[in-house]
């Protein structure tokens, strides 16, 4: 990827508001990741890192410096698409949380949502589910396969 050892095998999974986009992300995340790997939920409120917690994920953290921290060390950030907007997410996503994660060398995942304001052209309206189930198709393919 970069020439970090190890960057690819770090997914950072981020969401805000009640953390429903990130739980089920990583409920779905954990049976296809391999050995190895290294999940980091980081939720903007507690509320959405303790629906992280609870779908399983180990390694939680809460607000902006966790955000600012491991998001230019993730080989792998998925969100909805308003991680990447300054003041997204009804305004849970600073100015700095957007930047460190649109500027972060890591591939992001991210679910279109219309909650944002914002339309992706070339997507097809679709039901979450049918997002999330996209997603963790994509982070399968850069596992190879796995």
């Amino acid at each position: 990827m970069n020439g970090k050892e190890g960057f690819l095998l770090r997914f950072l999974v981020f969401d805000g508001q009640g953390g429903g986009i990130g739980s089920r992300r990583i409920a779905a995340l954990l049976p296809v990741l391999p050995d190895g790997c290294e999940l980091i939920a980081v939720g903007t409120n507690a509320l959405a890192t303790n629906a992280m917690r609870k779908a399983g994920a180990k390694k939680c953290a809460t607000g902006e410096n966790p955000v600012l921290y491991n998001a230019p060390r993730a080989g792998c950030i998925l969100g909805p698409i308003g991680i990447v907007l300054a003041n997204g997410m009804l305004g849970e996503i600073t100015p700095a949380m957007a930047a460190a994660v649109s500027g972060a060398e890591g591939v992001k995942v991210l679910i279109p949502s219309t909650k944002c304001s914002v339309y992706v052209a070339g997507t097809q309206e679709a039901p979450l589910e049918v997002y999330l189930q996209q997603a963790i198709a994509r982070v399968r393919a850069l596992l190879g396969g796995a």
